[in-house]
């Protein structure tokens, strides 16, 4: 039976759902199927085998639906393979190095035992929602941190690790 690959994700304002996509692409190049949705939106995972659960970083907590789907799925997660992905750092900080989970998501981690997470660079532009948001692009400290090139490496060494769990 063909695995169908879930990847869930947070956002406030869109751009944690353009990393999502761009994982989702990688893996499909590869002949794997995977599925994009908004981790509010998931109500089961009965047709996904490994998941992959980003979400926005905001005041050092992942973004609310992130965390309330982890939460929702805990025991269904528990049995499969499962990923993370933050994004967040409104600076270069992403690409420069390797940033830890946050404490809210390395404790979802150990709990699912993830097999994986990384950080990437944000993104927060003109238009963005929320009052925090607004005060940060007025404070001149918005701006696209994302690292395609990052994400797609990411998620190539994903669809690999996949491609070894689905021949063992």
């Amino acid at each position: 039976m063909e695995q169908k690959v879930l990847v869930a994700y947070g956002t406030a304002n869109g751009s944690t759902r353009a990393i999502a996509e761009t994982v989702a692409e990688v893996l499909r190049a590869t002949g794997i199927t995977a599925e994009v949705l908004p981790a509010r939106s998931v109500t089961d995972l009965d047709r996904y085998e490994p998941v992959v659960v980003g979400g926005a970083l905001y005041a050092g907590r992942w973004h609310k639906d992130a965390r309330r789907f982890v939460r929702r799925h805990r025991g269904a997660l528990a049995h499969r393979p499962v990923w993370f992905f933050s994004s967040g750092p409104l600076d270069s900080t992403a690409s420069q190095r390797d940033i830890p989970p946050v404490p809210g998501v390395k404790r979802a981690m150990a709990r699912l035992d993830a097999r994986g997470h990384v950080t990437f660079g944000g993104c927060l532009t003109e238009g963005a929602q929320g009052r925090i948001a607004r005060m940060i692009l007025r404070d001149g400290k918005g701006g696209d941190f994302r690292d395609f090139a990052a994400i797609e490496h990411w998620a190539a060494g994903l669809a690999k690790e996949l491609g070894a769990t689905a021949h063992r």
